[in-house]
């Protein structure tokens, strides 16, 4: 048989992943959406932003809008600087104070 393909033996064999290998994450991933206290909005109107913006239950809006208020400020949403731009921007643009850390 001149037209054969000749595979290597290594190329057939199954590869299995060491248990306990860490595998290292896109950093960009790690970036948290922070909602700052003010003393401007009401608590009803944050939880309907952050339904709106962050897409949150309303009971995760709500113990955000608390945690805010006591702690002065609460990570909101994480992910990368791409899936944060525009909650960021739309939560920003209702009046909120919030930053990408």
């Amino acid at each position: 048989m001149k037209n054969a393909i000749q595979i290597p033996i290594w190329a057939s064999e199954k590869t299995e992943i060491e248990e306990g290998v860490e595998v290292l994450e896109d950093t960009e991933s790690t970036l948290s959406l922070v909602l700052h206290n003010d003393d401007v909005h009401s608590f009803m109107e944050v939880i309907q932003l952050l339904i709106q913006y962050c897409k949150h239950t309303e009971e995760q809006a709500e113990q955000c809008a608390w945690i805010t208020h006591f702690r002065g400020k609460c990570t909101v949403k994480h992910g990368g600087k791409t899936e944060l731009t525009p909650p960021y921007r739309g939560l920003q643009k209702e009046g909120l104070s919030v930053s990408i850390e």
